[in-house]
């Protein structure tokens, strides 16, 4: 049996664990830690995958 694994996506339920903010950046270390922006510049060199979803922050919705 092969197992393969997907890139999670994030979602409205994803959570800051620290302070409930919704998640719009993944980082798998091998410890675990929190807050992105404040930590970024330390956890991108250990992290495992990052699933950086910030582009969501600023996108426009379409006008219909």
């Amino acid at each position: 049996m092969t197992t393969t694994f997907a890139t999670p996506v994030l979602s409205a339920t994803d959570r800051c664990d620290r302070c409930g903010a919704q998640a719009y950046v993944r980082v798998v270390l091998p410890g675990g830690s929190d807050h992105w922006n404040t930590h970024e510049e330390k956890l991108r060199p250990q992290a495992v995958e990052v699933v950086d979803e910030t582009h969501k922050l600023t996108a426009v919705a379409p006008v219909e």
